[in-house]
């Protein structure tokens, strides 16, 4: 790749008297007659790897430069301790689950039965970083990029699978694993990265979703983003972006096989990655999913993710990256469709409670099973899980199957008087809905206020409405005002800002 000061492949690191943070620079701490210690300070946004190191020097005698030890090489890594990276955790606790910890444990079964088994990491163990950072290396993208963490949870998604690129895992569900070695033997991550590397890339048999899950849990703590691995429970598989879990009927109510290509899986694992979205709207950093199972292609390439779990949740199938996939996954409905005698089809059927359920990771500092269902999804069946639900099927191919004649009635705007929100002071928003239909509307209004760190990471809800509404017809307005206070509070760079959700449902 080349080597360009730009892209921050290539680094001049300035010697300055005075250490300003935030920037590649050095500066002396200490010299004794021909020895000199420097202190070096990089930015949180450097590019991570390996990099070469070469001193230059340059006295009255001329000038010199040292040649390349590989002993010298330094390793960039992401930091969650440093509160302007952007893979910042401030929890303690969490870190030392989520970056330190090298045995974990991850659950199968079903939703009845939910067992686990144990699985080590090994992030820490010899030659790990190098097999690491050798995926990285033979994904082929340029390392200008590798400084950014949806890049590179995105790079090792694609990686750790092996379909289009030759990368770690093969993936086997035959049954017949006489060429290599059964998913099932499999206990720990070191064994497979460490005869990758050594076979210079070729992929190891073999892998299903759990191998996949805790190889990429491996990868990515090694790297320094924080990481768990989650087991979804009856877990969708759609096929056709959707939205929908679908089963075909013909006339006779018998299925149509070669229609019926999406499926429920009694389990599936897959990962979640920490760090803040500055290519997302507000609101929705944290916990991200990342899925390295071959199962549909994202742009071309088997990978998935960094979808956001705020976005998941609320339905925002539109924000990047496969967010609608993930969805799916966790709260589609599956509906039952009936060939009709023109060769359309009609729903007859759904149900609404059979996907997602007990999504579950490693509890933070204990081998408990933590479930975490509720970062995906709203309670099912509660007004806020219907919503979520139809705001994703909208975007989805077959968004008819949720579309309602009154869907358009009613509309919302929110508005908020003069110069917009002052810290420390009260802010008033104007919440209006107008009817534009010729019958009187129920309207039930749901609004969050929550706080959020400045980089757009959820840190807590602090309070939740719910109110009752009857618009009058043909354009009867009917207004709220919605009282609060914005603040901050700066704890070590970890500023304290509001954040205001408002949907509502039609009756």
């Amino acid at each position: 790749f080349p080597i360009i000061v730009a892209k921050g492949t290539h680094v001049i690191i300035p010697l300055v008297a005075k250490l300003e943070g935030d920037r590649w620079e050095a500066a002396v701490v200490k010299q004794e007659d021909k020895k000199i210690k420097l202190l070096v300070n990089s930015p949180a946004t450097a590019v991570i790897g390996r990099y070469q190191l070469t001193v230059e020097t340059n006295n009255q005698n001329g000038s010199a430069s040292s040649t390349h030890d590989p002993a010298n090489d330094i390793y960039i890594l992401f930091n969650p301790w440093c509160q302007d990276d952007i893979v910042y955790m401030d929890s303690e606790d969490e870190r030392q689950e989520y970056i330190l910890n090298d045995t974990g444990r991850i659950y199968y079964g079903t939703k009845d039965q939910i067992g686990a088994r144990t699985w080590n990491y090994g992030q820490f163990s010899d030659r790990i970083l190098a097999a690491c950072l050798f995926v990285m290396e033979k994904s082929g993208t340029s390392p200008s990029g590798w400084g950014d963490p949806v890049n590179v949870v995105r790079i090792i998604s694609a990686m750790v699978n092996s379909p289009d690129d030759q990368g770690v895992l093969e993936g086997n569900w035959s049954g017949d694993y006489s060429n290599g070695t059964s998913p099932t033997v499999w206990s720990g991550s070191v064994e497979i990265l460490e005869e990758y590397h050594k076979k210079n890339g070729t992929p190891v048999k073999y892998g299903q979703c759990w191998v996949f899950a805790g190889v990429v849990t491996t990868v990515l703590r090694c790297l320094g983003i924080p990481t768990r691995t989650v087991t979804n429970f009856s877990s969708a598989h759609d096929t056709d972006v959707s939205l929908t879990t679908d089963v075909y009927l013909d006339e006779n109510l018998e299925p149509i096989e070669n229609l019926n290509v999406d499926s429920i899986w009694n389990f599936h694992v897959w990962n979640d990655c920490w760090m803040a979205r500055k290519d997302l709207p507000p609101g929705h950093g944290g916990w991200q999913a990342v899925d390295a199972t071959p199962q549909e292609t994202s742009q071309g390439t088997y990978c998935c993710g960094p979808a956001s779990l705020a976005a998941v949740r609320y339905g925002q199938v539109y924000l990047k990256r496969d967010t609608a996939f993930v969805f799916a996954e966790v709260n589609s409905d599956k509906i039952y469709w009936q060939k009709n005698a023109d060769g359309t089809f009609t729903q007859i059927y759904s149900e609404k409670k059979i996907v997602g359920i007990s999504i579950s990771t490693k509890a933070v500092g204990s081998n408990e099973r933590s479930d975490i269902t509720h970062l995906y999804k709203h309670p099912e069946g509660s007004n806020e899980e219907r919503i979520a639900v139809e705001t994703a099927c909208s975007f989805g191919s077959k968004a008819k199957a949720y579309s309602s004649p009154t869907a358009q009635d009613v509309s919302l705007e929110v508005t908020l008087d003069g110069e917009g929100p002052k810290m420390g002071k009260d802010a008033e928003l104007m919440i209006t809905l107008k009817n534009s239909s010729s019958q009187q509307r129920s309207v039930s209004l749901h609004s969050q206020v929550s706080v959020m760190y400045y980089t757009g990471v959820h840190k807590a809800t602090v309070r939740t409405d719910t109110t009752d509404i009857e618009v009058l017809p043909n354009e009867g307005e009917w207004s709220i005002s919605f009282w609060m206070t914005f603040f901050h509070q700066q704890d070590h760079k970890a500023y304290l800002t509001s954040r205001i959700n408002i949907f509502f449902i039609i009756y």
